[in-house]
């Protein structure tokens, strides 16, 4: 998801590229702040991307970095597009309990408008004492709408990007210079990532700025 068009043509179902530097420092807090474990136990999780994107010229954003960084044996990417890179290409939020295999980690960069409709798909599929990772804007948590949800399901930690993120991949840059367009220079707002553990419902959520 991005707060800004700047002259690039949305795609139908808000797809944007999440940038790899940034789950990349995500990752890295999520094992040694969040699970503190190792690489081996990581690889060893079952991995879910809900919405995992891709394209003929970007791979899956968070399952590029997850393969990466951990070589895992379970990791399954979902997405409603057909031209993704998805093992399954299905709405999510269609997908029925009984179809779907328990997963330690539900990790994603949902559309804005459904986020917390895949929040709560994803905390019903998640494993007990299991994570939700979702990166969303930061003012998500500002909304008479939302209240109630946070009520009982305060995420355990908000990790946020200092650094404002560009959405565009290299290939749309490509585009916008050869239609003579403004190449964006970044995101107009803060995002970071948000971190539910299934079954505990903390008063407050610990922050770090990343």
């Amino acid at each position: 998801m991005s707060s800004t068009n700047r002259g690039y043509e949305r795609h139908k179902t808000d797809y944007y590229f999440t940038p790899i530097t940034a789950i990349e420092k995500f990752m890295y807090e999520f094992q040694y702040s969040v699970l503190k474990t190792n690489s081996e136990i990581m690889g060893k999780l079952n991995w879910l991307d809900p919405c995992c994107g891709g394209d003929k010229n970007n791979p899956p954003a968070y399952m590029s970095v997850i393969k990466d960084f951990y070589e895992p044996k379970y990791l399954c990417g979902i997405d409603i597009r057909e031209d993704s890179k998805a093992d399954i290409v299905t709405n999510y939020l269609e997908c029925k309990e009984e179809n779907m295999d328990d997963h330690d980690i539900i990790i994603s960069n949902p559309p804005f408008t459904h986020a917390l409709e895949f929040i709560n798909k994803s905390l019903e599929f998640v494993k007990e004492g299991g994570y939700v990772v979702m990166l969303l804007r930061l003012n998500f948590f500002g909304s008479k709408g939302r209240k109630e949800f946070f009520d009982t399901h305060m995420p355990e930690y908000c990790f946020v990007h200092s650094k404002r993120m560009n959405f565009f991949t290299d290939y749309m840059i490509k585009e916008l210079k050869a239609k003579g367009q403004k190449v964006p220079s970044g995101d107009s707002i803060e995002y970071a990532h948000f971190v539910w553990k299934k079954g505990y419902n903390p008063e407050f959520t610990k922050l770090k700025v990343i």
